[in-house]
């Protein structure tokens, strides 16, 4: 099990083991490689239910990239251009792992990519902190899972999501002739800011600024969920208390209007208390290594196929 006081997690191995992150390789054959002939593969999700207890959730970080991605389209910068694998990033998303259910957060553009990488067995729903295409163009992927669950996705959006989702991927959720075996089956629930109660356990919506724009984050337990935000508004403080662990929005180091830049990131996570906070939705003026080196303990820039555990 991943030690809460170290700071850094790793993936779960068959052994009980842990290693280093497995590179995010966008070549699928590569990809497949990398998670069936290691000596000792991740874990895939959905094959913890021997284990799967009450008592802890675990959180794969699918992506921690911002809405270009990194390395980006006609970049040579140093973080575009590193060795390292975490200076590589999708675009943002989370799969939490109760065991016998998975809960994905968003359906990033590489969400196919994404789940292949980490061995993602099932989704069981999927929630939206917003509409923007870095957070839901991957919904059409989520029509393997209907084959794979042999069941109906369902999704849960705030109602101004939600009419965007339909909008933009009106196939998804309406009877649709021209598309007779290849729509995603999903099921759309609007949603507010009252707590959740999926699979017996409860799920709390933060709501949030991203800009003017509201969006929400999500508390699992002791973990919390905020990204794409500017400001936490004081009463969604109330829900971020006694945390184990944080993951929160920081773009990069210059100021953005729709997005926490490093210094107010900080700020925020220290003022929220959490025993660890990771960033996520990263651009490439933050190098993860010698950014790492200059933050407080117990806080990082997260990674792409991060794994973390908290207390449900």
């Amino acid at each position: 099990m991943a030690d809460l006081s170290s700071g850094r997690y790793h993936e779960y191995r068959l052994d009980g083991s842990s290693g280093g992150p497995l590179a995010l390789d966008f070549s699928l054959d590569v990809q497949r490689n990398q998670c069936r002939r290691m000596c000792h593969r991740p874990m895939w999700i959905g094959e913890r239910d021997s284990m799967a207890n009450d008592s802890e959730i675990r959180i794969t970080l699918l992506g921690t990239g911002t809405s270009h991605g990194i390395p980006m389209i006609a970049c040579d910068c140093a973080v575009c251009t590193s060795p390292d694998p975490h200076d590589t990033r999708s675009r943002p998303s989370i799969l939490v792992d109760y065991g016998d259910r998975a809960v994905l957060v968003d359906t990033a553009p590489e969400l196919r990519l994404q789940c292949v990488a980490n061995g993602v067995q099932r989704v069981d729903a999927v929630l939206f902190t917003h509409h923007h295409a870095d957070h839901v163009c991957g919904l059409d992927d989520l029509r393997r899972f209907n084959w794979v669950m042999k069941s109906v996705v369902p999704c849960y959006a705030s109602p101004e999501t939600a009419r965007e989702l339909r909008r933009m991927f009106r196939y998804g959720f309406e009877e649709d002739t021209s598309y007779p075996s290849s729509a995603p089956r999903l099921e759309l629930n609007e949603i507010d800011d009252g707590p959740l109660e999926m699979f017996d356990r409860r799920i709390i919506p933060i709501p949030l600024l991203h800009g003017a724009m509201p969006v929400l984050g999500f508390r699992f337990g002791s973990f919390a969920y905020c990204t794409d935000c500017s400001v936490i508004p004081e009463s969604s403080f109330d829900s971020l208390g006694d945390l184990d662990v944080l993951v929160l929005d920081a773009l990069r180091r210059t100021p953005h209007p729709t997005h926490f830049n490093l210094e107010q990131a900080v700020a925020a996570a220290e003022r929220i208390g959490a025993r660890e906070t990771f960033f996520t939705h990263i651009a490439h003026e933050l190098m993860h290594a010698d950014t790492n080196a200059e933050l407080p303990d117990g806080m990082a820039l997260g990674y792409d196929g991060q794994v973390i555990c908290a207390r449900a």
